[in-house]
């Protein structure tokens, strides 16, 4: 698998141009090849050898500031057949279902791949992802958006087309992790799937599948408490003394719900709270 470069530009390196205005054009270098716009052409043997953050000009003189993208660049870019799971919820998927090094994860609804290639990066060539998707167009989207980011198909992931319900899964996995219509038809093959004490990450759209998917976790008394959260990101702006956040954010996207799979034969320690209105039906 292709390591992502640091150090100077080589051949086949991908690099992000970006201009005065911020806007970013990205593309892989070649010896010989050449770069177009409407502000002119760049050599690509301009950018090969030059250390990241090195200016480039055009050549009708245009500056570009050259730098490799980072992960959510690619992944914001790439072409979509299913939505993404956008950087910021990704991250907090990586995080709080604590993926690690060599970990084996089970991912329903690999869409276009974005979260795909997070997992691959965070459990490394030593774990293996096996995703599902049921769509074959998205499964190919998704398979060449994860070839095109680490050069080839990682020898680690394994890509099914069909549904997870119909798969034979056994215990073998630490993490399990939905992105589809209605996981709580499938938490029963997460909990046979998991591992004692890995971590179910249930990623949904809506306020109606995010109180489905918590109730059925609770009611199938193999997870524990459910834990559930959105993640909004307000962008700054920043002159000087002028120093407010921006008009637009980054807001909702979706739902994360996170949970553990007890052991075999125990049973949840559910919390004690006091009922609230309208979670129980008026006799």
């Amino acid at each position: 698998m292709q390591v992502m470069g640091t150090g100077p530009f080589r051949d086949g390196d991908r690099v992000q141009l970006t201009d005065e205005k911020g806007k970013m054009y990205s593309f892989f270098l070649s010896h010989g090849g050449q770069w177009h716009s409407h502000k002119g052409w760049i050599n690509h043997d301009q950018i090969i050898g030059t250390d990241e953050g090195t200016i480039i000009l055009s050549s009708s003189g245009s500056a570009y500031q050259a730098l490799r993208p980072l992960l959510h660049d690619y992944l914001l870019s790439m072409p979509r057949g299913a939505t993404i799971i956008y950087p910021k919820d990704s991250a907090l998927i990586i995080g709080y279902a604590d993926i690690f090094p060599g970990s084996k994860i089970l991912e329903a609804g690999a869409g276009s791949g974005a979260l795909s290639i997070n997992l691959l990066r965070a459990t490394g060539s030593a774990g293996l992802l096996h995703s599902f998707e049921e769509r074959p167009e998205f499964a190919d989207i998704a398979r060449e958006s994860v070839k095109n980011y680490f050069g080839e198909v990682p020898p680690q992931w394994r890509l099914e087309i069909g549904k997870v319900q119909e798969a034979k899964l056994e215990p073998i996995y630490d993490r399990v992790i939905f992105d589809m219509l209605a996981p709580w038809d499938c938490l029963e093959i997460a909990a046979r799937a998991l591992k004692p004490g890995g971590v179910l990450c249930c990623y949904v759209a809506t306020t109606t599948q995010l109180s489905r998917v918590a109730e059925g976790i609770k009611e199938s008394g193999n997870f524990t408490e459910p834990e559930s959260f959105e993640a909004l990101i307000r962008p700054w702006h920043h002159e000087g003394l002028a120093v407010r956040p921006q008009h637009s954010m980054n807001a909702h996207t979706g739902f994360l719900t996170f949970t553990r799979r007890v052991a075999p034969g125990s049973k949840p320690i559910r919390r004690r709270r006091r009922p609230s209105k309208g979670s129980q039906t008026e006799e």
